[in-house]
């Protein structure tokens, strides 16, 4: 409100000093020539109406005083008067270009003589003249002499130092033949006149200064938005349209012609909304947009930023409109003008990166998003009508393998295909979506019967479940479904979502392919595991392990030939751990590199002390083998411990071919050329890939309990899987042992299947490092007895 105010002629105005005015001075940015140049330009228009008023004032003085005074001196006085206004008039007229240049120094000066020389021969008139005529004339050549200064305010309005010098000669002048002739009353009365009129002078020069500068201002800025729209038009995609009060089409410029596809002269006159509303104008069949843009038209509304889905030759397009009324000076609505572009393509682009926002681009499924979204949605309708609503968590099982022995492309593929048959399963009271990896989610907006959420919760596990056709391999994967209810289970979709997540990780921790509904006794299971993991965090630190060690026998003379070493943890702040809770708990937190560089050290450490004929069976896991180290931790334990190399057997699973197969493998070959053997643990339970049997040169093949089980239970498929295992074996040049053994009659079973080593309770259960070197003492002395 400031700026708009300090821009007013009324503010100018009173920032301008008198020196300013009359001519002294700058004015701020506005140079001295520049600001002449402002007021002399307007001196040209009105020098020739200043020389006829001096005329005729001229030729009334010198018929009065042309008997008393002489024609030859009232001719000589009329010829000089005519003579300075001549030239004035031509030096005045050179200045009707003052305002686009720079006045001079000499201009302005030959304009101020003007004013002088005519003062000077008023004043000659005044004091020569009066002298020799009547009172009459005289007081008649006063009022002709008041008459030329006030006329001189109108005819130098522009140039008030001409003003002043003009009225301060003849007014001096003047006062001074009346105070000669002791004419007081008349000669004060004059020489206030003369002030007055001077004071008046540069207030009415300073108001017109003012007001030209303020013009000047103004166009100068109208000069700027024209070239700036210019500038607009020629180097922007954006164009200027402007419609009458009937809103149609006047002034089209090029480039507004071109977005409607058509030359100006074919476009001018014709209504706006006629040329952008395509087909539609003719049924009336508007888009909604258009119908807002008539709308804001017809009521002389300003708008900014309005989309409007137009039709250009057919062609669907996009345009972005801002508009505002036009008035003239009197306020009289004349039309609108604005400006505009063709968005077509970035909305398109907005509209892709709307989509990618909240759907999944590989599934084409709703995303996290999305999902928490609809998930809010639901809850509120369910407080809001009292009702309850779902949530089910969906995790696939054993997807992981198969993207990490086929690859991601492949396992994408096959996400594809789990998210196809999971959105056919969907009804109008559920929404499918995934969450990312291979975890989905499942949102039931209206759950009150619990029996949908259960049918749903075993379709998606049924359908899941089976079988895959995927470049040509054939695949199987599972399903784990955890669900919640809300707003029982959850109040907000966090919540929801935490509590739907815990009973799918029950569901996965009971084996996968089951459906585990939220129950509040969960929670205290993830506070156990939380703590767990903070204990287990710290026990390395705290020297919490200790090694057991299981022996295992020669089937035929039942002597001792290695042990296996299992760590225990006994906690400080939990007791005892089974290792079947804190050793996944490891595996997941990554935790287990750590514990099985220990385990590795101080089981080679431990054998050294025991007969050399013993070896010490140590358990790598999959995560172990990963590391790039890991050769170099071998090393290390078997040169720090002195234990010889081929009394240390590593035991591997079958899931190390289910990572990166080729590290796994590097690194057991770089074991087994220290001379360390390797043996394949719980072999026919997981991937059982006869080819990497082949690849790498496993000294020891474990058959599972499982099957040991089986078989003493007189299952035949058991007893053919090791038959089968044990001649596999014989024929690769490796041993066999059977893991499980628990009474003598297993014992003599596995014996006569062909088994070369036995482990089980049956011959010893898990025991300290002094147990088993007792135990060595013990059979030392029954061999010699």
């Amino acid at each position: 409100m400031s700026d708009r105010k300090s821009n007013t002629p009324a503010a100018i105005s009173q920032q301008l000093p008198i020196a300013t005015v009359l001519g002294f001075s700058d004015k701020g940015d506005l140079e001295w020539s520049r600001l002449r140049g402002l007021q002399y330009a307007a001196v040209a228009r009105l020098t020739f109406y200043r020389a006829y008023a001096h005329a005729i004032m001229g030729l009334i003085v010198a018929y009065m005083y042309l008997d008393s005074v002489g024609p030859i001196w009232v001719g000589l006085w009329l010829l000089a008067l005519a003579s300075v206004h001549f030239r004035g008039t031509m030096i005045d007229r050179k200045l009707a270009d003052a305002e686009s240049r720079k006045i001079t120094n000499r201009e302005f000066a030959n304009h101020l003589s003007t004013a002088v020389l005519s003062g000077v021969l008023w004043t000659l008139a005044v004091l020569q003249f009066s002298a020799l005529g009547t009172g009459e004339e005289a007081m008649a050549l006063l009022i002709i002499l008041l008459t030329v200064i006030a006329g001189s305010i109108y005819f130098y309005t522009t140039s008030p130092l001409s003003i002043m010098i003009f009225a301060g000669i003849v007014g001096g002048g003047s006062a001074t033949h009346f105070m000669l002739h002791e004419s007081w009353a008349i000669a004060g009365s004059m020489l206030i006149f003369t002030v007055m009129t001077m004071l008046g002078t540069i207030e009415v020069g300073r108001a017109f200064l003012a007001a030209r500068i303020a013009e000047e201002a103004i166009t100068e800025k109208e000069e700027v938005v024209s070239l700036l729209l210019r500038e607009f038009e020629e180097n922007e995609a954006d164009w200027l349209w402007e419609v009458d009060t009937q809103r149609r089409m006047r002034s089209v410029s090029p480039r507004f012609a071109f977005a409607l596809g058509d030359h100006e002269a074919e476009i001018e006159g014709r209504p706006l909304l006629e040329c952008i509303a395509g087909p539609g104008w003719k049924d009336g069949t508007l888009p909604t947009s258009l119908h807002e843009l008539a709308e804001r038209l017809r009521n002389r509304e300003n708008f900014s930023n309005l989309f409007v889905q137009v039709s250009i030759k057919g062609e669907e397009r996009w345009w972005e409109l801002s508009g505002t009324p036009i008035r003239d000076e009197r306020g009289k609505f004349t039309g609108f003008r604005g400006v505009g572009s063709d968005v077509t393509e970035q909305r398109a682009s907005s509209e892709k990166i709307a989509y990618l926002a909240r759907y999944d681009t590989l599934t084409s499924l709703p995303n996290r998003l999305m999902l928490t979204e609809a998930l809010g949605e639901a809850l509120e309708y369910s407080a809001k009508w009292r009702t309850r609503c779902a949530l089910l968590m969906v995790d696939l099982d054993r997807f992981k393998s198969v993207n990490d022995s086929l690859g991601h492309v492949t396992g994408d593929k096959l996400l594809a295909q789990v998210s196809a048959r999971l959105q056919a399963l969907m009804g109008e009271n559920a929404l499918v979506g995934r969450l990312g990896g291979d975890e989905f989610a499942i949102v039931i907006r209206d759950a009150s019967d619990l029996g949908v959420m259960q049918s749903l919760a075993q379709k998606v596990i049924n359908t899941l479940s089976e079988s895959y056709q995927v470049e040509q391999h054939t695949l199987y994967v599972g399903a784990s479904v955890g669900s919640a209810i809300g707003p029982r289970d959850g109040k907000t979709v966090e919540e929801l979502m935490r509590n739907a997540d815990l009973a799918l990780y029950r569901a996965k921790d009971a084996g996968g392919g089951e459906h585990c509904r939220f129950e509040p006794v969960l929670h205290a299971s993830a506070e156990e595991r939380r703590q767990l993991e903070v204990s287990l965090r710290k026990a390395l630190g705290l020297d919490e392990f200790v090694l057991h060690y299981q022996p295992v026998v020669d089937a035929r003379s039942e002597s001792i030939v290695s042990f296996e070493a299992l760590v225990r943890w006994n906690s400080s702040d939990h007791g005892f751990v089974s290792p079947g809770k804190f050793i996944p708990l490891a595996e997941d937190t990554r935790l287990i590199v750590p514990i099985g560089k220990w385990v590795l050290r101080q089981a080679c450490f431990e054998a050294r002390n025991w007969p050399d004929h013993v070896k010490v069976n140590v358990n790598v896991s999959p995560e172990q083998l990963l590391e790039p180290d890991f050769h170099q931790d071998v090393v290390e334990s078997l040169s720090a411990s002195g234990l010889r190399p081929d009394r240390l057997e590593i035991e591997v699973t079958e899931s190390i071919f289910l990572r990166d197969a080729s590290v796994a493998r590097n690194a057991l070959e770089q074991a087994m050329a220290l001379g360390c053997s390797i043996a394949l643990d719980d072999f026919g339970t997981g991937y059982s890939s006869l080819g990497y049997l082949r690849k790498l040169r496993f000294s020891t093949i474990k058959v599972d309990r499982t099957f040991v089980q089986g078989a003493a239970q007189g299952s035949n498929e058991s007893l053919a899987i090791i038959n089968a295992v044990v001649a596999m074996a014989k024929s690769m040049n490796m041993t066999t042992t059977a893991e499980g053994v628990e009474d003598a009659d297993e014992a003599e079973l596995i014996r006569n299947l062909g088994c070369d080593k036995i482990q089980g309770f049956y011959f010893g259960r898990p025991m300290s490092n002094e147990e088993a070197i007792r135990l060595f003492s013990e059979e030392a002395n029954r061999l010699r007895a």
